[in-house]
């Protein structure tokens, strides 16, 4: 080993390991043939490997804090290997090299590691000792080894760590200048328990007074491990120093989730009664004081909520006031359905913690407290879990395979799992009929499929908006919480369900709200959502108590007529119909112009349907305008002829003849009776002449540039009247030009001809 340092720093600790598996397991004194050969392994060879570890250390120079670490880590493995005399070598070479390391000039140890924010902090990895905790926790559970040469090492071993860290830690005391004699007066009280009894517990509360963060959590993550192998270490004294760490409860929350992780696999593993009872009282502990990281710790790792996540499960929430925190949190983590992907670990996939959130409330809904607290927030979470049902049919193969990575024994597909949730839910709060009105009605069977999801959702709507008042008031309230929110990650199923419980007749005060939330939701990205707020808001409009409430909604829902699509137009047309009716006066005529300008541009949508209700819309304005309005109606009459008569030819016998009502009406608000009497004998071969004829000057312009619109229509019928017409607007006009002697000159005219 003596040129070892020419070595790479990973051949260089494979070499030491080697050799110290050599020393430490040669054969035990008592079973060597010759006294001399016991001598000389006593004396010379493990006192060969002090000096060699020793040298090590001394000459590594400003490294010497790495090279006492690396040489400490490599020494921990031996003390628990089942064989006495290996364990007992291995804790005297500990002892001796921190009594050999408390000679030497070491660095201060940085406790950069720990987690605490220092601004403009600097320092190098030779000032870092992050083995301090694990070794501590090691050394005085050592102390009540079954072993007494290896207690007795340990205790050796214990005193001279602390003298190392004491020396460390002198700021500690600086922050009491009153009382500068206490440091003293510990080390010395520390001294005499040493000197005086073998307690293992006081020598641990000596320590704390030492031991920072992450240090003390490197001691209970040791505890617990120690838990899992009895035999090695005093189970009382493990459950005691996780009882007294866990009380502090002021873990970081990234040590929490340690802290979480390690309980969870160690606890199979764990049988001692002791050991169980603490490690539940460290959870309760934890749950109180940092539910957000132990939820989404336990969530991260147990997905499906195996029988040991049950056990912690139940631990924690053996008591009300973690009840109440534990089960918020899992209500937040619900109804967190982020779509962003951000790694491949559950904990960075909000969609994969709510999954497991919801496969874990069946398990939660059989203790008592919970369910005590589940009817308190029943609306909040029967909704959470609907929005779970909803967002489960989404999730992607990969996120499938994390949820059932290490459980797939699990009979339930992930979305199974959420609508069995719900089903739990509703018979644990006392909704049995409910549950099982929803199964009549196809709902469950609907909710599994991303194809009928939504019927799923009407289904369970209708059948909770029978339900008493006092139950289905507060799901509406929440209902419209939840789509006030600016980022409402459900709002489409949240809008099925709120259209739906819209016919109930008593929801009070609550339906104020509706309009706003209409309002902001009309202008969804969602074409589905913009549908069944229309359907709302026509159902509203046709409800005596809330029709004038409505009107708000007017200007908006005429201004979105034109983004929309065909399905979200098909709804707005009657909406705008039913609130038109109910304005009166000057506000009524405005109203009407102003749709009565929208809405030509509807006549050629690819819906028959849009077609035919945009068309009787347009006649319904012209009987609402009055004053002032109807110079300024007459105009988009005359830009709406051209279309209206070339619709007289639609493909769909209901538009056509929408159309003819339409273009009677244009004709007798524009009183042009010859008009008026071709369109109610439907003589459409002569309209076009009699339009030319009743309006002169540009006329034939303003028909010519609105039809050729119509020479790229989906509809061969319009394509070919649009023509017809077309010919026979520029023979009119080239008649009058002849007339008054003048021949088509503008480019405009040229260009028109040309067309032609």
């Amino acid at each position: 080993m003596s040129n070892s340092g020419l070595l790479p720093e990973e051949q260089k600790s494979g070499l030491l390991r080697a050799c110290l598996g050599s020393i430490l397991h040669l054969p035990h004194q008592e079973d060597m043939k010759h006294r001399d050969a016991a001598l000389y392994m006593k004396v010379h060879t493990m006192e060969a490997l002090h000096h060699l570890l020793q040298v090590l250390v001394g000459s590594a120079g400003a490294s010497v804090l790495p090279e006492l670490q690396n040489i400490l880590e490599l020494l921990l493995p031996f003390t628990t290997c089942q064989l006495t005399a290996v364990e007992e070598r291995a804790m005297a070479c500990i002892a001796r090299l921190l009594t050999f390391s408390n000679t030497c000039s070491l660095p201060e140890v940085c406790s950069c590691f720990t987690g605490a924010v220092v601004l403009r902090h600097q320092c190098t990895e030779n000032q870092r000792f992050p083995v301090l905790g694990k070794l501590t926790g090691h050394l005085i559970l050592c102390c009540t080894s079954t072993d007494e040469g290896t207690r007795d090492e340990a205790m050796k071993a214990v005193h001279q760590l602390f003298i190392f860290i004491a020396s460390q830690r002198m700021w500690l005391w600086q922050k009491d200048p009153k009382k500068p004699q206490l440091r003293v007066r510990w080390q010395t009280l520390f001294y005499e328990q040493i000197s005086q009894e073998n307690n293992a517990s006081k020598i641990f509360k000596m320590f704390l007074r030492y031991l920072l963060y992450p240090e003390r959590v490197d001691v209970f993550l040791m505890a617990i491990k120690s838990m899992t192998e009895p035999r090695l270490h005093s189970t009382e004294l493990a459950a005691h120093m996780v009882d007294v760490l866990a009380a502090e409860a002021h873990f970081p929350p990234g040590q929490v989730q340690k802290m979480v992780k390690m309980i969870y696999s160690s606890l199979p593993s764990i049988k001692a009664e002791p050991a169980l009872e603490s490690l539940g009282r460290a959870l309760l502990v934890l749950a109180s004081k940092h539910p957000r990281e132990v939820v989404r710790s336990l969530l991260g790792c147990s997905p499906t909520c195996t029988s040991a996540a049950v056990t912690m499960w139940r631990a924690m929430l053996s008591e009300p006031p973690a009840v109440e925190k534990v089960l918020q949190e899992l209500l937040q983590v619900l109804t967190n359905h982020s779509l962003c992907q951000m790694s491949a670990s559950t904990g960075d996939r909000p969609r994969v913690l709510a999954l497991a959130a919801a496969r874990t409330i069946p398990e939660l809904l059989q203790l008592p407290l919970i369910l005590k607290e589940a009817e308190t927030i029943f609306p909040q979470l029967f909704l959470a879990l609907l929005y779970q049902v909803s967002f489960t049919t989404e999730l992607t193969l990969q996120e499938v395979g994390i949820f059932w990575e290490e459980h797939r024994q699990d009979q339930l597909t992930p979305v199974r799992a959420a609508v069995h949730s719900l089903k739990v839910l509703l018979c644990s709060v006392g909704l049995q009929r409910q549950m099982e009105a929803i199964q009549e009605g196809g709902g469950w069977d609907a909710l599994l499929s991303a194809v009928t999801h939504l019927q799923g959702v009407q289904v369970v709507a209708r059948v909770m908006r029978e339900l008493p008042r006092a139950l289905r008031v507060p799901i509406f309230h929440q209902l419209v919480e939840l789509l006030s929110t600016k980022f409402c990650s459900g709002e489409t199923v949240a809008t099925v369900f709120l259209v739906e419980m819209l016919q109930c007749a008593d929801l009070g005060e609550e339906l104020r709200r509706v309009v706003s939330v209409f309002s902001t939701h009309l202008q969804s990205r969602s074409a589905g959502t913009q549908q069944l707020v229309l359907r709302g808001v026509l159902q509203l409009s046709k409800r005596q108590d809330t029709a004038r409430k409505m009107l708000g909604l007017l200007p908006c829902i005429t201004k979105q007529l034109q983004d929309a699509d065909s399905g979200a137009r098909a709804v707005a047309l009657p909406v705008l119909s039913t609130l038109l009716r109910l304005l009166e006066g000057r506000k009524l005529s405005l109203a009407a112009l102003e749709l009565a300008g929208n809405l030509p541009a509807l006549f050629e949508d690819e819906s028959g349907t849009v077609r035919q209700l945009s068309i009787h819309l347009f006649l319904d304005t012209l009987s609402f305008v009055e004053g002032r309005e109807k110079k300024k109606m007459r105009k988009e009459v005359y830009r709406s002829l051209v279309s209206l008569c070339l619709h007289l030819h639609d493909e769909e016998e209901s538009v056509a003849k929408a159309s003819q009502e339409a273009f009677l009406g244009a004709a007798r608000f524009l009183r042009w009776r010859r008009l008026e009497h071709l369109a109610e004998m439907a003589q459409f071969s002569q309209i076009s002449e009699c339009m030319l004829a009743e309006r002169r000057k540009s006329a034939g312009q303003d028909y010519l540039g609105q039809s050729l619109l119509y020479l790229q229509s989906p509809q061969e019928s319009l394509r070919r009247e649009a023509a017809r017409f077309i010919a026979g607007v520029a023979e009119h006009m080239t008649t009058e030009l002849i007339g008054r002697h003048e021949t088509p000159t503008t480019r405009s005219q040229w260009w028109r001809f040309g067309q032609c």
